[in-house]
This record gives C-alpha cells, structure tokens and sequence, in this order.
C-alpha cells in the first residue's frame, strides 16, 4: 500500500496520518485558478545613496555627449546604427547610449543577444546567427540603390523572416481588380504581397504589400492597397467594372480615406479596416516585441525602482528528472493587500506580470519564463481578503550546478509597482551510486490528480497536485494555523535492488519534535517494500492534522537508511530531510 493510503493513529498524541484523497483541509489561501495564488517577498535591499552617481553639471552632460559621440564612431557605432538597428527597443538604445566604457558596451552587447536566444541550453546564439543571416540575404536580394538592409522588404525580413507566400507581380501591367474594390481591368506598378500565417506581436494571417512606384526595384511597404495602380490618376482610364455599369463614380474612389478603391460588394466592410490597416503598418514597423521589457529592464539594467517595491515571497524545490536534469520547482506567494484591483460588473481584478530567469556563473541564460497572473475575487468581498495571499507556480528544467535566480513582477494596474528578488541556488546532482532525495515539501494542499493530469499542470509533481507553504527566507519556516493540515511531501532516489529478491528493503523513519520543548511526539517506521516494492525511487506523502498540536515551533524529519544499497557499495547509505513549520 502506497504512503498516501495509509491511516496511522497515535493515541498518546491524538494524532493521525490519514489519506491526502480524504483531507478537507481548511484553507488560508486563496487561489482564482489552478496554479494562481498569491504571496509577498522580502523587499529588495535598501538602496543607498552612491556618491559617485550624482547628478552632473551642464558642463559635464555636454562633456559627455561629446565623448559618447566620439566612442561610437567605430564597431559600436555601426552595431547600433547598422547591425540591430531594426530589432532594438528605444529603451534598450537609451541604455546603451548611457553607458560609460567600452567593456559596458560589449556586456551589454552579449546580454542583447543572451536575451533573444530561443535555445538557451545551446552553445551557440541561434537568433544572433539567424539575424545575420537575414542581413546577409536582405542584401543579396533587395539591394535598389542602398544597402538591402536599408530597404523596406530587407527591414521585414529581418525582423521575422522569409514569409510563408509571395504572390509576385515584378512587371507590374495588366490586373483584374478584387470585386470589392469594384472589379474590371487596371494597369499596375510592380508589387509584391508577402503572406505571413502568424507574427507575434502583430496577429494571424498577415498580408504585406509592397509597390515599386519608381520603377527602380526600391519596393516600400504600403497600407494602401491602390497605390500599386498605375492608372488611378488618369480621368477615364481603366475604370472599375461598376463604374462601367454606372452604379458608381470615379470620383467616389478619392472619398473613402486613405485608400483609393472603387465600391462593390464588402466595399463599406473593408473600408471600415482602414484604422487597422494602419495599426498593423505602424507595429510592422516596430521593433520585434520583447514580452515585459519593463521586467527585463529591472533585470538586466538593474535599475532603481521608482514607485512602492511590490513585495513577494520565493521558494525553490528540487525534483529529479533523469541524471543530467533536475525540476525546479518555483513558488511565488504575493499578498492581495499588495496588488490593485480594478473593479468592473462587481468583479474585483488584479493583474500581475511574471519574469523567470536562471542564469549560469558565466552569465548564460539556462531558463527564461514569462507569464500573466489574474487574481480574481467578487467585489464586494475584496475588502475582507486582503490578507489572503495568491500562489503562482512554475517549474524549470535544469541541468546540476550553480545558477543565479531572478525573479521580477510588475502590478499591471500600478505601473510603478514593481519587485524583484534574486539569489544563488544549487541545483544538485543525483549520483545513481548514491542514495539521495528530493526537497522536503511541507504543503497545505495536497491530493490526486487525474490520470489525464498526471505530469502535466501548475502544482502538479507526477501523479500529485502539491501547493507548498512559502515563506519570506529559507531560514524562516513556514506558518500553518491549527485548522489546517500539514502534508509533507519527498522522493527517494537510487535505492538498493536485492539480486535475489528483486525487492528494496529500506528502513523509514518518520519524527516530529515540538522545536520548544525539545519533546518528540510522533515517531513511525515504515519500509519501501511496503510503499513500492519493486523500485528503485518511492513517493513519500503524508498528511497530518494539526487540531492537536499547541502553537509553537516544530520540525518534520524523514529517515531512509538503506542496508541493501549499503551491501552493495561498501559505503553508509543513509540520508535524514528536515523543515521547521510554526503552528499558530
């Protein structure tokens, strides 16, 4: 019988192990959605003031400019001016152009390329290849008097590529018009139509026009479909088929806005997409979306944040995937009391933007994540849930060794709300010789999850949704109040398979010792041939109620020492996981 079934009764202490499936555990937290919770972290360290960052004289900004402008002359000058000129963000050139010495610039120049890097666990920077890749084609193909990369279509390409189709007119002349820009035959300028199915930032089924009116090969991008006609300007000429029929004029062509097309059948329809037509000209011509380059900015610029620090709490849990990967586990907890809450048809709602990133001591991004929490709660109960907290979840595949995590978060509703926490972590490696186990999760929600569910989901680890408690520092144990339950939740990894019996025999040792009396009240053996018999890694879930307890400090240790596995490597196997928890 696995762990998670078994009831245990202790009599002296009047507590029980009972089954996690069965557990209505009264609930602190509140959560609008499966993996959304809320919490607070410590707030960032006090910012001093930096003597060497005082504001600077007129004579000194001119001063500067003048040196600024005398730096970027060479190499840098021409990566700003040349080589990302279409795919840098106004704040990112700003920044740039802030920065004081040559060895800012080339830092800053790595970590622009580290940011847009689709396969971070590559050796090789993909986008930075593929982006000159694309200025290299841009010039070999739409070179017209200047440097391809300086045109229209050389710009688009290497802002997103080669399109999926393009219906190709290089000579221009006869055209049947669309029925719903009036029909009948026109002459026209040389046009291409470049089709893309999907661009981020941009929307689905994307359609590019672009006109050569010089007749030089210079093709530039256009939001007016009737530019491409040669003859729109000639009284009489190539009329639309309805003016043919009288049902329209020509002149009507020159008062529909910004477009010059005749009436037929969805005229009005398409007339009324001018605005968006323009939109979408204006964001082509935008820089490639960068998802909450605010929080980047926090992150990689390290700037001082402004407004009130949004305070949130992070914990880290390690969860072995194979030899060579880890889960990391990553748990956010914000405070309702720290996010604003908008209110519309009696629902309060509360949006908070989250940046993830992990990074090697070589400052390579291992891990990048982005997403965006909503916090809903009825209007008229959001005065009496600020104190609930919110819990947000993700879990980052990584590779064993040191990285730094970061962790920023924005208030969508209070643009100057922002936090941001960061911290070393190790994340180990599971040696097979070695017994060894996974973090000690102390949770206050834990049950099955539906086989569909299985592996997949916010909180969910294997066959087990788990919401583990969060607290403001590794050192600072989590808070449960005596309503509740306690789960605790572990794995146990490379244990000894006997040659004769194809069985583990592990001894399992479960104790907590109220932390202030230094008194023992639970102390329960099990064994792994009891939990999975066959195997050689096990699932330790319990649930403990904690109406009996007293408020006060304890701590949850679990045992495995492993004689079989011991047998057969000559060495001890014996591990002890351990984690204070407060009863209120």
């Amino acid at each position: 019988m696995s762990a998670i079934g078994r009831n245990w009764v202790v009599s002296a202490s009047a507590l029980a192990f009972i089954s996690v499936a069965g557990v209505v555990a009264a609930q602190s937290q509140s959560a609008t959605a499966p993996g959304a919770a809320v919490s607070t972290a410590p707030p960032a360290a006090s910012q001093q003031y930096d003597p060497l960052k005082r504001p600077l004289s007129d004579h000194e900004k001119v001063q500067q400019q003048k040196e600024l402008k005398h730096e970027l002359k060479g190499e840098y000058k021409k990566w700003l001016d040349e080589d990302v000129v279409w795919i840098i963000s106004d704040q990112e050139i700003k920044a740039f152009k802030s920065l004081s010495n040559d060895e800012e610039r080339d830092n800053f120049i790595e970590q622009f390329w580290l940011r847009r890097n689709p396969n971070q666990d590559s050796p090789d920077n993909e986008f930075k290849e593929e982006h000159y890749r694309r200025i290299a084609y841009a010039n070999e193909h739409f070179a017209a008097g200047k440097p391809g990369w300086k045109t229209d279509r050389g710009r688009l390409y290497i802002m997103y590529g080669k399109p999926d189709d393009i219906d190709q007119h290089p000579s221009g002349g006869d055209y049947n018009r669309p029925m719903e820009e009036g029909g009948g035959q026109t002459s026209t300028y040389p046009f291409e139509i470049w089709h893309y199915r999907y661009l981020e930032g941009i929307g689905d089924n994307i359609d590019v026009e672009f006109v050569d009116t010089c007749l030089c090969g210079d093709y530039h991008m256009t939001y007016d479909r009737s530019e491409k006609d040669a003859l729109l300007h000639n009284p009489g000429m190539a009329p639309t088929l309805f003016e043919q029929m009288g049902v329209a004029k020509i002149e009507d062509r020159f008062k529909s806005g910004v477009e010059s097309l005749g009436t037929g059948p969805l005229s009005a329809q398409q007339n009324s997409k001018e605005f968006d037509r323009i939109d979408m000209y204006a964001r082509l011509t935008a820089p490639p979306v960068i998802k909450f380059k605010d929080l980047e900015s926090v992150m990689v610029d390290a700037t001082l944040l402004k407004g009130p620090i949004f305070p949130f709490e992070v914990r880290t849990d390690y969860v072995k995937v194979t030899n060579d990967t880890v889960l990391v586990p990553i748990t956010l907890q914000m405070r309702n009391r720290d996010i604003t809450f908008t209110t519309k048809d009696g629902v309060s709602k509360g949006t908070v933007n989250i940046l993830i990133r992990a990074t090697t001591l070589t400052g390579r991004i291992a891990q990048t994540y982005e997403d965006t929490v909503q916090i809903e709660e009825p209007a008229e109960l959001l005065s009496k849930t600020q104190d609930n907290n919110s819990v947000y979840w993700k879990a980052l595949p990584l590779r064993p060794g040191r990285y730094r995590l970061d962790v920023a978060i924005k208030d969508v509703n209070n643009a100057e709300h922002i936090g941001r926490w960061a911290r070393g972590i190790e994340v180990p490696k599971y040696d097979d010789d070695q017994l060894s186990a996974s973090s000690l999760i102390l949770a206050d929600k834990m049950e099955r999850v539906p086989s569909k569910e299985i592996g997949s989901g916010n909180f969910v680890i294997g066959n087990t949704f788990i919401r583990p408690r969060v607290s403001s520092s590794p050192t600072i144990p989590v808070r449960f109040k005596r309503t509740q339950y306690l789960s605790f939740w572990m794995q146990v990894y490379n244990l000894g398979i006997d040659d004769k019996s194809k069985q583990n025999s592990a001894n399992i040792q479960y104790e907590l010792v109220n932390l202030d009396t230094n008194k023992t009240i639970l102390d329960v053996p099990d064994s792994s041939n009891k939990i999975n018999p066959n195997a050689d890694q096990i699932t330790l879930e319990k649930t403990l109620p904690l109406a009996s307890l007293t408020p006060g400090n304890y701590k949850v240790t679990v045992r495995v020492d492993d004689s079989v596995k011991a047998g057969q490597t000559g060495i001890k196997q014996q591990i002890a996981e351990s984690a204070a928890f407060v009863v209120e």
